[in-house]
């Protein structure tokens, strides 16, 4: 169960006292705005947490509460209601862009969980071999021999066409991983949704795996990039 739903407790609107949930924006019954939410993102847009989310619903959602959140709504209203509105405004457009990416999406579902997600648990500079692809550290090696031997080339004036072409092949090559990695992770959305309990736990495991996978291949592409576009 995800922690944050659990924590929630019914809250008292400051307006009408009718009990509410804590990530609700408007009081249900009298529709005043509330104190900045501190529920979950989905609760934000009254959707049941899941990686596999209705896209649909989740747009209509935004723009039905940032029509309700807009300024000019907030005209006469006091200004402790239109610090809330700047607020949960704020918390809105974080919520919505986090959603709407699948990978951001899935690395804060997991982190809602628990997992360790982020550069600073998946081997950055390479200093963590037990979080960094077994199967791509010789891959990866060579790769960066070639760009060092490319950056040189061209800080010398030079150009090599065969290593050019090298780095472009290895580039394409890394982003077709990552779109099987994307493949993977679509997969075990569909078991963490409709999972129990132990399930999940695998799942959720197996995505903070595929997440650092996804992590270090993006790294290498961004360096390949950058090389031949310098």
């Amino acid at each position: 169960m995800l922690k944050v739903i659990d924590s929630a407790v019914p809250v008292a609107c400051w307006s009408c006292s009718v009990a509410h949930n804590e990530s609700t924006l408007f009081c249900p019954h009298c529709s005043k705005i509330q104190p900045a939410a501190t529920g979950d993102y989905f609760s934000v847009f009254s959707l049941v947490p899941k990686l596999d989310l209705d896209l649909g619903m989740l747009e209509h959602q935004f723009h039905k509460l940032s029509r309700k959140l807009h300024p000019d709504r907030f005209a006469r209203a006091t200004d402790q209601e239109k610090e809330w509105s700047l607020a949960d405004t704020a918390l809105l457009n974080d919520a919505y862009r986090t959603l709407r990416d699948p990978i951001r999406r899935t690395e804060y579902l997991l982190k809602l969980q628990g997992a360790e997600i982020g550069e600073e648990h998946a081997g950055k500079d390479r200093k963590d071999p037990s979080r960094v692809p077994a199967d791509l550290l010789e891959e990866a090696f060579d790769l960066n021999m070639q760009l060092e031997e490319m950056r040189m080339s061209k800080k010398m004036g030079d150009t090599d066409p065969e290593l050019q072409s090298g780095l472009e092949h290895a580039k394409h090559k890394f982003n077709a991983m990552l779109d099987d990695v994307d493949n993977d992770l679509r997969a075990q959305w569909q078991v963490w949704d409709n999972g129990d309990e132990p399930a999940r736990k695998e799942s959720e495991k197996k995505m903070v795996s595929l997440l650092d996978r996804r992590r270090y291949i993006n790294n290498l592409v961004r360096d390949v990039t950058e090389t031949l576009s310098n």
